[in-house]
């Protein structure tokens, strides 16, 4: 019989080689996200110095169902929202391994609507 790993495991795998690659910045931060079932949340990092510059996340802003794509979006205008007021404008895209789709996407477009240029 052969043993299969889950799917988050192969996830953490893709993420960490992606991680790699990238990595944020003062001047252009990487805005990381992470999704579960019930929530998804964003952040917005400076790899350089290890501190979250901004976040925001479905618990923070006490929505009723974080796990949705409309909670996405509305997290997404957030942080978007949250990165103009700290005066970032540009900032490197961060899927942590989930394939860009769903909720991932979204939150992606409504940063953008919201000003964030990636």
């Amino acid at each position: 019989m052969i043993k299969r790993e889950s799917r988050n495991v192969v996830r953490e795998r893709r993420h960490v080689r992606v991680r790699a690659k990238i990595s944020g910045t003062a001047a252009r931060p990487r805005l990381s996200v992470y999704r579960s079932n019930a929530h998804i949340s964003a952040q917005l990092i400076d790899d350089e110095k290890g501190v979250t510059l901004a976040a925001s996340s479905s618990v923070a802003l006490k929505l009723k169902n974080g796990g949705n794509k409309e909670a996405a979006s509305i997290v997404g205008a957030d942080i978007g929202a949250k990165a103009l007021a700290v005066g970032i404008t540009t900032v490197v895209f961060d899927r942590s391994g989930y394939i860009y789709h769903g909720r991932i996407q979204l939150l992606a477009e409504a940063a953008r609507k919201a000003g964030l240029v990636f």
